[in-house]
């Protein structure tokens, strides 16, 4: 368990900063990475250390920044991809009253606090009092065309933060203009509570792999862009860094129009699955899969999963559908996640600082674990 810090009705300004795609190997392996992340770096030394949030199926992004604020799976909030399945236009998930339960913004409200978001995920039309939610017409990395956010958010926050600081107004919403909006809050409308994405790690590691230079360049360039955050914060604040996923470098895919041509198949969570015990023995004799997940991890991430064999990919491979070509194909990209999150090391990162947070090292958790922890900092009652 995480260490109890907090106790209901001891109210505290909780600021949760989800880095996209932070796994937390950038902050146990900092040395070893050579990385140049002084602020990260005092957090972890004089906060809580967690060893890592494990996921929920599926570990994307839209549902896994749910279950962040919910404290539930995805199958019970709702949020069952980035994008809604193509029955349902197949577009995102944009919308807050898509959600099935109630989250920490809910909480908030109905304890007389009040909440800001910075392009956190499912967030249009939500009860947040300072609201710039993630929408975008186009996209450029990690950034959000600015006029797609303007026209969703709070009325009159926009031009606010442009009167604070006018470089916020930019073509995109970045990283840099999302630290600007957060500063601006801080300062100007002190928020029990702050909800803040940001988004440029992911696109990076996705080009370029996670851990390689331009990743870990995005995130010192982050971890400069939380200094000026954490000199904004109050002092009885609590700082919450979370990623969303772990993240995986992909050499090569495993392209299952071949390897698996006649074999019925399908995917779960990240594993190749199916429910023929025939099938499941050659794929057991093939050589080509990583570790066999036995039937009771399973059911612990998808219960009530109708399968009879489940199989990780081969370390840094993964998974394609693509006809009439070679049995391993060039992946679509350098990193990944949606991995299953039973996959060994493969993890968000977590740590915690500030008012009345003990230090220290605690173990792995699961990441739906998180939302009651957010609530007792703050002194509201999670519904349920």
């Amino acid at each position: 368990m995480l260490l109890a810090t907090g106790l209901f009705g001891q109210t505290r300004p909780l600021i949760v900063i989800s880095v996209d795609g932070l796994d937390h190997r950038y902050l146990r392996d900092a040395d070893k990475l050579g990385l140049k992340i002084p602020t990260l770096r005092k957090l972890m030394r004089e906060g809580e250390f967690v060893g890592g949030l494990i996921g929920a199926v599926p570990t994307v992004t839209w549902p896994s920044h749910t279950t962040l604020i919910t404290g539930v799976a995805p199958r019970e909030h709702g949020i069952l991809g980035n994008r809604r399945p193509v029955r349902e236009t197949g577009d995102y998930y944009w919308m807050a009253d898509m959600l099935k339960v109630k989250t920490l913004w809910h909480a908030t409200r109905k304890a007389g606090l009040k909440s800001a978001a910075i392009t956190w995920p499912v967030t249009v039309g939500a009860d947040i009092d300072f609201n710039l939610p993630e929408y975008f017409r186009s996209r450029d990395g990690g950034s959000m065309d600015y006029i797609s956010v303007f026209e969703r958010a709070t009325p009159g926050l926009v031009e606010k933060i442009e009167k604070f600081d006018p470089s916020f107004r930019q073509r995109w919403v970045d990283d840099r203009t999302r630290k600007v909006a957060a500063v601006y809050l801080l300062k100007a409308e002190k928020p029990d509570l702050i909800l803040l994405h940001f988004v440029d790690l992911d696109a990076v590691a996705h080009e370029a792999g996670p851990f390689e230079k331009e990743a870990n360049h995005t995130l010192e360039v982050t971890d400069g862009y939380i200094a000026e955050i954490l000199k904004a914060a109050p002092k009885d604040a609590v700082v919450a860094v979370v990623g969303d996923h772990g993240f995986e470098r992909v050499d090569r895919d495993l392209n299952l129009a071949v390897f698996a041509k006649g074999m019925e198949v399908s995917m779960l969570g990240g594993l190749l699955t199916t429910r023929d015990k025939g099938v499941a023995s050659k794929l057991r004799a093939s050589g080509k899969l990583g570790r066999e997940v036995g039937m009771e991890e399973v059911r612990k991430f998808v219960p009530g999963a109708d399968v009879v064999a489940a199989f990780e990919a081969k370390r840094n491979e993964g998974f394609a559908m693509k006809p009439g070509m070679d049995m391993y194909v060039p992946p679509y990209e350098k990193g990944n996640h949606g991995w299953w999150p039973g996959l060994a090391d493969y993890r968000a990162g977590m740590v915690l600082w500030g008012a009345r947070v003990k230090r220290g090292k605690t173990p792995a958790v699961a990441m739906e674990s998180v939302a009651q922890r957010f609530a007792q900092i703050l002194g509201v009652k999670l519904e349920r």
